[in-house]
């Protein structure tokens, strides 16, 4: 019996994660001129935000806002900000738009889209998913070499959030 049961436990140790990536693509007079995509970082205060939102009485505000930035210090699990995020120009926190999307499991999943339009000039070297239009708290981050943007360009931020 005892040797089932240590069996059955091996069996049932599952390691629960979240991961995710993100794809940008700058887009130029209607013409995807480049586009990258990029593995995230999850933070600490993200996956206790998660954790949270499991429970009834604990609560918790979903993830439903993308942010961009010109910071260049690379994303460490211990961020709870865009080192220097855009509020300005075009660049300003953005609702996205949520839906689940199936890649190994169905609905594992969380997709995130949202669009800039730009009325200024900037390097975009950051982005972040948080749970507020203006400050909240930020589930994931992650830098990047410079998409440098002028008046009338877009970037079309996608990020995905997989559970597993």
């Amino acid at each position: 019996m005892e040797l089932i049961l240590k069996k059955m436990e091996r069996q049932f140790k599952g390691k629960a994660g979240i991961k995710g990536w993100f794809t940008l693509r700058h887009i130029r007079n209607g013409d995807v001129i480049e586009e990258r995509t990029i593995n995230n970082t999850i933070v600490n205060a993200g996956l206790a935000q998660v954790a949270g939102l499991l429970l009834t009485d604990f609560g918790g505000t979903a993830f439903d806002y993308i942010a961009i930035g010109i910071g260049t210090t690379g994303a460490t699990v211990t961020d709870t900000t865009l080192e220097s995020e855009i509020s300005t120009g075009g660049g300003e926190r953005g609702t996205a738009v949520g839906t689940r999307i199936t890649t190994s499991v169905a609905n594992d999943t969380a997709q995130l889209v949202t669009t800039f339009t730009f009325t200024g000039s900037f390097a975009v070297t950051e982005s972040g998913i948080f749970n507020d239009a203006s400050a909240g708290t930020m589930l994931s981050r992650q830098t990047f070499g410079a998409i440098n943007v002028s008046s009338g360009d877009s970037i079309e931020v996608t990020w995905k959030i997989q559970v597993s």
